[in-house]
């Protein structure tokens, strides 16, 4: 699969399993426009454009146009690139109607176009063992289990410890789970985790704030 060095930024959930079984990279999802009001997924997109950089893959509808927009405001332009799709008419199979402008989304595009798009957008296409910029080259990926093995998901204390965490890492409080484990795997890695949690611990031993 093909390695990309910036997180790429897409509209909804369908778009994310789209991008992700053609590239291997952090894709983030902004919930269509609920980017606008929703200060916690804009922070995690600031925080994990400043370490990697981000790619914006937008439909080409006027909505993607307004949801692009929005986060060259938000995002200093440097840690920016900008993907565009062609205008193609056609609805989606899982739709029983088209979009308003009838236009296929990043859902519906072909990989070919995809990968085009990326490239002339100037992604950063790394080769064989290439490190991704930040404190998460070179390590695996962090998973799910990752998270319960360190008591940070389905487990008692879980919800107490995610939120430590995130309090030492200086990331929203209501960062859900999965979320968390796609800002970690951006920015970080596993080492770096257990570091923190070590340092919670010791904190909460000693009884120091």
């Amino acid at each position: 699969m093909i390695r990309i060095q910036e997180a790429i930024v897409v509209e909804g959930r369908y778009d994310v399993n789209t991008i992700r079984q053609l590239v291997d990279t952090v894709v983030l999802e902004t919930g269509g426009f609920r980017i606008f009001s929703d200060q916690e997924r804009l922070a995690m997109i600031r925080r994990i454009a400043a370490v990697r950089g981000i790619l914006i893959l937008t439909d080409s509808d006027g909505a993607g146009f307004v949801i692009r927009n929005f986060l060259r405001g938000a995002v200093p332009q440097d840690q920016v690139k900008h993907a565009y799709i062609p205008d193609i008419l056609g609805k989606e199979r899982r739709k029983r109607k088209g979009s308003a402008e009838g236009k296929l989304g990043v859902e519906g595009m072909p990989q070919e176009i995809l990968l085009r798009s990326l490239r002339q957008a100037g992604a950063t296409f790394l080769e064989g063992d290439t490190p991704i910029a930040g404190p998460q080259a070179l390590h695996p990926q962090i998973i799910k289990a990752d998270l319960y093995a360190l008591g940070l998901s389905g487990t008692q204390n879980s919800n107490y410890r995610r939120k430590a965490l995130l309090r030492k890492m200086e990331l929203p409080e209501h960062l859900s789970s999965n979320a968390l484990l796609d800002f970690l795997n951006a920015v970080s890695n596993l080492d770096e985790v257990k570091k923190y949690l070590c340092e919670i611990d010791n904190t909460a031993l000693t009884g120091e704030a």
